[in-house]
């Protein structure tokens, strides 16, 4: 679909659509950047204010991963006027707002179109110095790999809708969706980190597998030290899995080796797409235990979960140990 569009360079685009990159940068200066994405998708939970937190969260979450700071906000929301009462339009764009909000960027207004189902998310602009970019294509042999999010939030959306899912689950559910990487951002920024890039909709095996691909390395990864919310490995062991795993699956799975023994509700979580997921980041090993210590003081939930080896004709390993 893409192999006939112009391609326009230019000598400050730092990062284009040639790349599997999480936003567009451009450079302004010697000292400046800027960066762009652009999210949107349908409701994953039936609430329309934790609908609209978790789909600007999600789409923040690129400004992050490139080592960015989020300062502008546009909305895009699509929706049926005639179906949609304005309460529930207003909780969606007031959940989006606050997100933005407590990412310290400035929501300066959005467009919206009529549409059969509703669907929200962002346009953002950031900065990062140009020297502190972040790539998912820049990993090295003998990085460690750091996931800074628990996995299994496609699994428990799932579960959610066919109302499998008690209360409880569902709030750590929410918890992790609507948490911004900006933390783990900020605590990367006093380190070397050689790659970065945040785990959405191609799951955590193939985010891993376009940071492999564009860094021409291997990933190994352990299966046994993967954080993932409690109750989805249950719900993947009872077949409770979205179509989106099973397409992720199709599509990265022949540059993906896992080794016999790894459970297939597990490798279920690890094709799961994720909305709003962590970060994954590839640091030199020397620097990954002190990373590790600054991600957790804001958060329990990172991991060392792999690490970057020489390319050995797969793209990611998947091991017990």
């Amino acid at each position: 679909m893409l192999s006939n569009l112009p391609r326009a360079t230019d000598p400050a685009l730092l990062v284009g659509f040639g790349t599997d990159d999480d936003a567009a940068a451009f450079k302004v200066s010697d000292t400046q950047a800027l960066l762009q994405t652009v999210d949107f998708f349908p409701p994953m939970v039936d609430d329309p204010y934790t609908f609209g937190a978790i789909a600007a969260a999600n789409a923040l979450s690129d400004i992050y991963a490139m080592g960015g700071t989020p300062k502008l906000a546009l909305n895009l929301f699509a929706f049926p006027s005639d179906k949609l009462p304005p309460a529930a339009a207003n909780a969606i764009l007031k959940g989006g707002a606050d997100k933005v909000l407590e990412a310290g960027a400035l929501l300066c207004g959005g467009h919206t179109i009529e549409d059969k189902e509703p669907k929200y998310g962002l346009c953002v602009t950031g900065f990062v110095h140009p020297d502190k970019l972040l790539r998912n294509d820049t990993a090295k042999v003998g990085d460690a790999l750091i996931l800074t999010k628990p996995l299994g939030s496609g699994i428990l959306t799932t579960a959610a809708k066919a109302e499998m899912l008690e209360s409880a689950d569902y709030d750590d559910m929410v918890t992790v969706m609507t948490t911004l990487n900006a933390a783990a951002q900020r605590a990367m920024q006093g380190f070397t980190v050689h790659a970065c890039t945040d785990v959405t909709g191609f799951a955590l095996l193939g985010h891993a597998s376009e940071m492999a691909t564009g860094s021409l390395v291997t990933i190994t990864l352990r299966a046994d030290a993967v954080p993932v919310m409690d109750a989805a490995l249950r719900f993947a062991a009872m077949g409770l899995v979205p179509g989106g795993a099973y397409r992720n699956r199709d599509h990265f799975g022949c540059s993906i080796a896992i080794e016999e023994g790894v459970d297939r509700a597990l490798q279920d979580v690890l094709f799961d797409p994720q909305t709003s997921g962590g970060l994954l980041i590839s640091v030199p090993e020397a620097d990954a235990a002190a990373l590790l210590a600054a991600l957790r003081k804001s958060s329990p939930w990172p991991r060392i979960i792999g690490r970057v080896e020489p390319f050995d004709g797969m793209a990611v390993r998947v091991c017990n140990i």
